[in-house]
């Protein structure tokens, strides 16, 4: 890999890098000879070594951003974005993601908690805002992605929620028994503000 390839690199927008990312920007034919090189560039700390086959630009690399790269496709939804627009009031360190299986990984120090969701509605892209470089779920979309694996679930504040936009995303899920649910929320969140 080129010393200009590595500046390109460290100029992008993106701060996690996998492997295959790098290999494809080089235009290195030889993969065992780049990953000699990026070691020489970890050791020199212009890389930064998160986990095998993921690089960043240094240790103050954007954890959502590794975190929707682990597993593809993935966004950022559940409990991390509901704590964020202030839905639940409960604390998580754990970065909570939509992907296409279930598992908990503890990369860099950081929980990641990864939630299979059926791949029709992984893949489909309302309420899925882009930050650049990963995607999230909007707040209506964490709330229903949460329903989608919950019967039963705690939130401790409605009103941050477009019920409008809850609606219009709620047949993505073709589920009964989430339109239920989310009468039921809405009913209870309008008779609790009159």
């Amino acid at each position: 890999m080129k010393r200009v390839n590595i500046l390109n690199i460290l100029r992008s927008k993106a701060t996690v890098f996998t492997f295959k990312d790098i290999l494809l920007a080089s235009s290195e034919a030889k993969p065992l000879l780049l990953k000699r090189r990026l070691n020489y560039y970890v050791k020199k700390r212009e890389l930064y070594h998160i986990r095998r086959g993921f690089y960043a630009k240094d240790k103050n690399y954007d954890r959502l951003e590794l975190a929707t790269k682990i597993y593809t496709p993935a966004y950022v939804s559940f409990e991390t974005i509901l704590r964020q627009e202030g839905i639940i009031f409960q604390y998580y360190s754990t970065i909570f993601v939509a992907s296409y299986q279930t598992k908990e990984i503890v990369c860099d120090g950081q929980m990641y908690s990864f939630k299979k969701i059926k791949d029709t509605i992984l893949i489909n892209n309302a309420g899925i805002e882009s930050r650049g470089v990963y995607s999230v779920a909007s707040k209506e979309r964490a709330f229903l992605d949460i329903l989608y694996l919950n019967k039963d679930y705690h939130f401790d504040n409605l009103a941050p929620l477009n019920f409008d936009k809850v609606f219009a995303l709620l047949p993505i899920y073709n589920n009964k028994r989430m339109v239920k649910k989310v009468d039921l929320y809405f009913k209870e969140f309008h008779a609790s503000r009159t």
